[in-house]
């Protein structure tokens, strides 16, 4: 008995051991292969050079939905098609203007951007008195006696003792996407609101902002200002009570268009009825390219199906790439992803997001049950090579969220965030700001965990038992 026993407990050790090699094999050839042969960065490079930044609605965003299908196309997948949506078309127009005027005759220009969504100033500008406010609840407190015929001024910036700069990010950006309707209410005539940056430089970043369910006729233009131009014009206004604002934007909202999710599939040879989900969006703002929010995200998708074909990978799930529409100002691509999923009855088991720029991977972060972390965590040595540390509970990503139920797995790749928000949603985001290899060693990060989730399944939750 002692030695049968001993005979399993050998052949059990065994087959771990053989199925922790051929894994270890399999991570170390994708890892390779998207070191010596990737596609990712070249990609990226047509992307953002030679298309340019990808507005919902505008000509470059339907010029890289075909580009996108092209190169999909080319990869030998087993269906590559387009799913219509109907996207905001919001379009700057021409570079605004600003200035402050601490007393009359004096001009000092500063850097501002329309923040997307909002409305023009009168043609020949807007030029008022400047009341500064640290939070939207500080409104409250001043009321429309000190508010009303001014322009709010939002200063309060993003935490800096934060190391996790999402988290700063958020603590912050209400002041952008409620900010105008809610100083609209108090009479403001407009809203200029610090820059969501954590160092201090003259790129200003726009980002999507919201009037809600306010008339109309009481909407008012809002802008972003750069951080130097905040800590500017803050210092100014302490030094003088009565400086004023200028600004002059001639943005436009038009009606909506139509315009596409891009999506590639590997049908999976076990389980085909078993959706497996890896993707970024495809649109990004106007200033920059969109190289790292989210070109970056959407190759780094492309180049997961690549990898697993040019490493000789036969997945057993199908396997999708979505390059979502309309992630920046509406997420209309990734609900009518899961819109259509819904309807035809579709299983998604797991998706994962690339939507934090093109860093050097850590990690990711996993919105799963219990059972389906811990079968993460125990993978973690086949990435620990590859520096890939961070293994934690929390979001996923925003494109593939409208997926969520009780079943699926869903996680976003975490790459080194202290760099991130110098570039998101301004016009420094640009290819030259990408660096080739940690490009390619968040593909290979991606490529690893599809491989390992296709390979095992996700394990989820055991159901109580019911006591009859």
């Amino acid at each position: 008995m002692n030695k049968f026993l001993g005979v399993l407990l050998l052949l059990s050790s065994f087959s771990l051991f053989s199925q922790s090699s051929d894994d270890e094999i399999q991570v170390k050839n994708i890892y390779n292969t998207a070191l010596t042969n990737g596609h990712s960065y070249q990609w990226l490079d047509h992307l953002s050079n030679e298309i340019g930044g990808r507005l919902s609605g505008s000509l470059n965003a339907e010029k890289a939905v075909k580009y996108t299908k092209e190169q999909l196309e080319e990869l030998g997948l087993d269906k590559v098609w387009l799913q219509p949506v109907m996207v905001p078309k919001w379009v700057r127009g021409p570079k605004e203007v600003a200035y402050i005027e601490a007393e009359p005759g004096s001009k000092n220009e500063v850097p501002i951007c329309a923040l997307g969504g909002s409305i023009a100033t009168p043609k020949e500008g807007l030029k008022a008195k400047v009341i500064e406010v640290q939070s939207l609840q500080q409104l409250d407190s001043l009321g429309e006696e000190q508010i009303k015929g001014k322009i709010v001024f939002y200063n309060r910036p993003m935490q800096a003792d934060l190391i996790n700069t999402f988290r700063a990010y958020g603590g912050c950006v209400d002041q952008r996407s409620a900010g105008a309707r809610e100083a609209a209410k108090y009479g403001a005539v407009g809203v200029i609101v610090r820059s969501m940056n954590l160092r201090l430089d003259d790129y200003p970043h726009t980002g999507t902002m919201s009037y809600g369910d306010l008339p109309k006729r009481k909407w008012i233009p809002a802008a972003a200002i750069s951080t130097n131009g905040a800590e500017l014009l803050s210092k100014m206004i302490k030094w003088n009570l009565d400086t004023k604002f200028y600004f002059k934007q001639q943005c436009e909202q038009y009606k909506d268009v139509e315009s596409h999710n891009v999506i590639g599939q590997i049908t999976g040879s076990e389980f085909p009825n078993e959706i497996m989900v890896v993707g970024g969006h495809l649109d990004s703002w106007d200033l920059g390219d969109g190289s790292h929010d989210d070109g970056a995200g959407v190759v780094q998708s492309m180049d997961v199906l690549r990898l697993l074909k040019e490493t000789g990978y036969k997945p057993k799930r199908t396997i999708r790439v979505v390059l979502f529409m309309n992630e920046e100002n509406g997420l209309r691509g990734g609900r009518k992803y899961a819109e259509v999923a819904k309807q035809k009855g579709e299983r998604h088991v797991f998706a994962l997001e690339s939507d934090s720029g093109g860093f050097s991977p850590r990690g990711f972060s996993f919105d799963a049950s219990d059972a389906a972390f811990n079968q993460v965590l125990a993978w973690k040595p086949l990435f620990k090579p590859y520096l890939i540390h961070y293994f934690e509970k929390g979001g996923s990503g925003a494109d593939i969220g409208p997926l969520k139920n009780n079943e699926i797995a869903m996680a976003g790749l975490r790459p080194d965030s202290q760099r991130y928000f110098d570039y998101h949603h301004a016009a420094n985001d640009t290819f030259d700001a990408v660096n080739k290899r940690e490009l390619e060693l968040g593909a290979a990060a991606m490529t690893s965990l599809i491989y390992l989730f296709d390979k095992y399944g996700v394990k989820t939750q055991p159901q109580p038992k019911i006591k009859g």
